[in-house]
């Protein structure tokens, strides 16, 4: 998995609490900056409804404190 061409967020800034996200061969991996050996791998079909659900804000309420 180090050999993928993994993005990192540009929200992140120079934290350690980054999202990276790379792909390979049809998949699409999501990991951790700080912790890189969890790795979760989906399909891009998937990671595109998430990302739009997520730009919707279905997700907010995990980040309100």
């Amino acid at each position: 998995m180090e050999q993928l061409n993994w993005q990192k967020s540009s929200f992140s800034g120079d934290q350690a609490n980054c999202i990276e996200v790379a792909s390979a061969d049809g998949r699409a991996y999501i990991r951790e900056s700080d912790d890189p050996t969890t790795i979760v791998a989906t399909t891009p079909t998937k990671l595109a409804a998430w990302l739009h659900s997520a730009k919707a804000g279905e997700f907010d309420h995990f980040t309100e404190a």
